[in-house]
């Protein structure tokens, strides 16, 4: 898959089927900004985490997290879409 902003990425459907994703997916969504990171662990793992922060990372060094979370809000999309059309 490939997101707007170009960052590539495959990920094992597999990974997307883990409770500590969901909890962490749901402390996300309640407001817990720190959860980003480890929806990203769980998701991508050490390496790919790695790759996408420094894919979003801005001029001044600095990993903003709207830019993470728009990232991950469309790998899931995009997920969830290619499992409807499974």
């Amino acid at each position: 898959m490939k997101t707007t902003s170009g960052f590539e990425i495959n990920i094992d459907q597999s990974r997307f089927d883990n409770a500590e994703l969901l909890d962490a997916l749901s402390d996300l969504n309640a407001g817990d900004s720190l959860a980003v990171s480890r929806v990203l662990s769980l998701l991508l793992g050490k390496e790919e985490k790695k790759r996408l922060y420094d894919h979003c990372r801005a001029e001044d060094g600095r990993v903003p997290v709207s830019a993470l979370a728009t990232e991950i809000e469309e790998i899931f999309n995009q997920a969830s879409d290619a499992s409807k059309n499974s």
